[in-house]
């Protein structure tokens, strides 16, 4: 192959970029032109290019597309006094060598939204008739698909992304080869057909963004290499480059592959990694030449590659699976519009499979090769969006597919900077998505792992292996001993179901799985007996100081619980009324372990994004103090009707009913493990969560465990929890509570007392309120029994849709297949029926009243 690959090289001509001609110059004349030169350099320099301002709104670092496309939008919100500064000159990074493709395909809707706005902003730049730039607007795209899984994917995706009014379309195979005759259509099923796919000048693009941000204030700055960044206590910065230093409310690392160059200087660490990335350029296509109308463009997970038409050849690029992180020792300052070695033998294979699904290929040459750096975070979506711990400094990073969705990206970010919040949820590309464990060592595996598998999708329930584990418990090891299968949450290994074998593995797929009757005896024995679960990870924040009540009731928009020895559920907004946060509160008394405090609790996930908020809303006057413990404890529910009496047999105190209600808390002993417990359900059954230090977890576990087998005590899993929360109209955070709705319309009247105190966001949500809800929330019936609803597919009535799933899941002790959905108002009263656009087949939906498993809670108060 590499010998083939070589003669294929052999065959070019000089290369993309071909040798300048090098034409003599006479001794006087070189003299006089060296004078004239450095005379019109002075002038230049006097009068035309203006002196760094020593102050701004806004500093972007790096002038690649994240930048270019950040700084535009900043002004387009109105904010024109920004600067970009830039260490060379614009697009010489990663931009520069990009192959520029521009896809509106996406695994979410806010996705799918931003590329949209992508490629409708491209499409305005390149008609503008001053100014147009090369853009193959709507040459069309196909990934491909040889499993029936593959295109159960494909139809979710276009499932969803109707509902972002995006119109993908499922095509079959000779399908495929009418659209595109270049391609075989051996071991081939069919694919999704993207009409508006295409690619676009890069260098092109960030100099047109560039212009316009120009011609509304905005300044850039390039050969302005930033040495260092010091924060004022007022939170602003002081952005120092070699040409001077400058003032600013906010900066904006946009640094691509040197993205934590810059996040040293600011004392964070960016979870972003890069890989050497190769694609070639052929020769011309006498196929091409002929044809009628442009290639569409292909992707390709069958055989690792993606392929488009560059002037009458193709740009062919390749995910190897022999692939290569780069930079990781650190980054030479001198790598400018640079690319890395040509490494042919490294996709070979791939290359193998680009051959068989594309003949045409065995008989072309190779123009030119590109093999340049490409970053990646650990789950393969960039980071836009504040940087943890961090005031007035954001980050635009990570964005291994820039080009196509730079656009978007600077639009949801700049929204942010300017308004706090973006149109959409941003939660998917939010910096605090990642905690402590993010780094760029764990990064790379996962890179590397993401690499390999560029157009494979995750499945539902797929959880790949690199980079685990990344944070456990003394538990974990013991569970696995039990056959647990794991899943993980924010890094944590958590226990998703108990496995009948060591050798189970369920089949990855859009229906319902294997798994389905393991789940529904888990579920079973928490109705009927008691079961016990780890929730590790959960996101603990313990408040103390004499202002931490006042603190909460104007952070919460319901009064806070103020009572000893009682727990409340509520909710944050923002301050534009919508949901911000979900968290308990539980008020502990004083005791020999300490003095009175508050514990906030919250999703695993949100220990970043909550620390966040409330520390920026401490007000300079008050006396508050927050101490993370999320690290520091783990919790043991225990759930089922004979939860109390295990609990009893664990611990002297009084666990009855009267003496320990629903929505107590208290401190205790499980054995001889110290523990802090509180009454309150997921699950909807009699539950106990057991808070216990970690270093005496295993104790805990065991004491739990002996005494659990008198009464038929079974392990369970966070897919049994899932089902139950379900069943029962338990929200969960970041799938059905966004920052997109605000809390009537999300269905959590019961929690707004609006005429409390004031409380973030309420003068926006009673003028909310007085126009009507836009949207609303609904539990679901799904008259289907193969598949669960899943995330993002829309609902249709006629031919509009009218709503979006947010979670969907089997609920096994009602036997209803159950969905919650933000839908059209009118369509929203229990009774209302539509159809659900379920892996391209529309199934009856029905909306019922909310929690159909004991509505009225009777057996989590028993």
């Amino acid at each position: 192959m590499a010998e083939r690959l070589n003669a294929l090289v052999l065959k070019t001509s000089k290369g993309l970029y071909p040798s300048r001609v090098q034409i003599p110059v006479p001794p006087p004349l070189k003299s006089f032109c060296k004078r004239i030169s450095i005379f019109l350099a002075a002038l230049i320099c006097i009068y035309i290019i203006p002196y760094m301002k020593s102050r701004t709104r806004v500093v972007v670092i790096g002038g690649g597309i994240a930048g270019c496309s950040t700084l535009y939008h900043l002004t387009q919100e109105g904010w024109s006094d920004v600067v970009l500064i830039e260490r060379n000159e614009l697009t010489s990074g990663t931009t520069w060598h990009s192959a520029a493709q521009v896809t509106n395909f996406g695994m979410n809707q806010t996705m799918v939204g931003l590329k949209t706005h992508s490629i409708n902003l491209y499409k305005e730049l390149s008609d503008d008739p001053d100014y147009p730039i090369n853009y193959h607007h709507g040459d069309g795209g196909i990934r491909l698909a040889n499993t029936e899984e593959q295109m159960q994917g494909y139809r979710h995706f276009a499932s969803m992304a109707r509902g972002m009014d995006v119109h993908f379309e499922i095509i079959d195979a000779e399908e495929c080869l009418n659209r595109h005759p270049l391609i075989s259509t051996d071991n081939l099923l069919g694919g999704l057909w993207d009409p508006l796919d295409g690619d676009i000048d890069p260098y092109q693009l960030c100099q047109s963004l560039v212009r316009r941000a120009r011609k509304a204030g905005a300044e850039v700055y390039t050969d302005t290499p930033v040495i260092a960044l010091k924060q004022y206590e007022n939170g602003e910065w002081d952005v120092q480059t070699e040409k001077g230093n400058i003032d600013c409310d906010i900066v904006v690392n946009a640094c691509g592959y040197r993205v934590n160059e810059v996040g040293r200087m600011m004392g964070v660490h960016h979870p972003v990694a890069s890989m050497e990335h190769q694609y070639f350029l052929t020769e011309d296509i006498f196929a091409i030449k002929q044809a009628s109308q442009r290639m569409p463009l292909l992707r390709c997970p069958i055989s690792d590659y993606y392929c488009r038409q560059e002037k009458n050849g193709l740009l062919i690029g390749f995910y190897e699976q022999n692939c290569k992180t780069w930079g990781m020792d650190g980054i030479d300052p001198s790598f400018v519009n640079a690319l890395c070695p040509d490494d042919i033998d490294r996709v070979a294979d791939v290359l193998e499979g680009a051959f068989a699904r594309m003949p045409i290929l065995r008989k072309t040459g190779i123009r030119s090769i590109i093999n340049g750096p490409i970053t990646y975070t650990i789950d393969g979506a960039p980071l836009v969006g504040p940087i943890p711990g961090k005031r007035n400094a954001y980050c635009i990073i990570g964005l291994r597919a820039g080009l196509g969705e730079g656009g978007g990206h600077g639009w949801l970010l700049a929204q942010q900077i300017v308004h706090g919040e973006a149109c959409y949820d941003t939660w998917c590309i939010d910096p605090r998505r990642f905690t402590a464990h993010a780094n760029v060592e764990l990064t790379s595996l996962k890179a590397i792992e993401d690499y390999q598998n560029e157009f494979r999708f995750h499945f539902p329930h797929e959880h790949r292996p690199a980079g685990r584990p990344a944070k456990s418990t003394s538990l974990t090891a013991v569970l696995a001993a039990e056959n647990a299968e794991f899943t993980v949450v924010n890094g944590w290994e958590r226990v998703e179901y108990i496995k009948p074998s060591a050798d189970f593995h369920p089949s990855l797929t859009f229906h319902f799985d294997e798994t389905f009757d393991i789940v529904a005896d888990e579920v079973k024995n928490v109705r009927d007996n008691v079961g016990l679960c780890e929730v590790n990870g959960f996101n603990r924040f313990e408040i103390t100081g004499p202002d931490a009540y006042d603190f909460l009731d104007r952070m919460f928009c319901k009064p806070v619980t103020r009572k000893p020895g009682r727990v409340g559920l509520g909710y944050l907004l923002n301050d534009f009324g919508m949901v911000k946060s979900e968290a308990t509160i539980a008020n502990i008394p004083a005791s020999d372990r300490g003095e009175n405090r508050i514990w906030y609790g919250s999703a695993a996930a949100s220990e970043f994004h909550d620390i966040d908020w409330l520390t920026q809303h401490i007000n300079y006057n008050e006396k508050v103090q927050i101490k993370s413990l999320t690290n520091d404890q783990t919790i043991l529910l225990l759930a089922g009707p004979k939860a109390r009496d295990v609990l009893s047999a664990c611990s002297r105190e009084d666990w009855s009913k009267k003496s320990f209600p629903w929505l107590s808390v208290r401190e205790c002993f499980i054995g001889f493990s110290a523990a802090t417990v509180m009454s309150v359900s997921f699950s909807g059954e009699l539950a106990y969560e057991i808070h216990v230090p970690n270093e005496s977890l295993y104790a805990a576990y065991l004491a739990l465990r002996k005494v659990g087998e008198a009464h038929g005590m079974k392990l369970f899993g966070s897919r049994a929890v899932e089902s139950m929360r379900m069943e029962k109209g338990f929200l969960s955070w970041k799938a059905d509570l966004l920052t997109e709705f605000d809390p009537f319309e999300t269905g959590l009247d019961r929690f707004v007392t609006l005429d409390k105190g004031n409380f973030i966001g309420k003068s926006v949500l009673e003028k909310r309120l007085k126009e009507g809800p836009k949207q609303k929330l609904v539990s679901l019936k799904i008259n289907c029994t193969h598949a669960p609803a899943h995330s993002g597919a829309s609902l249709i009535d006629g031919n509009k849709v009218i709503g979006t799933i947010t979670s969907g899941d089997w609920g096994h002790r009602v036997g209803m297949n159950l969905a919650y959905a933000f839908v059209d108002p009118t369509k929203s009263k229990i009774g209302a029926k539509f159809t659900l656009d379920l892996l391209g087949e529309l199934v009856p939906a029905e909306v019922i009243a909310a929690g159909p498993y004991d509505p009225s809670h009777k057996r989590l108060q028993i």
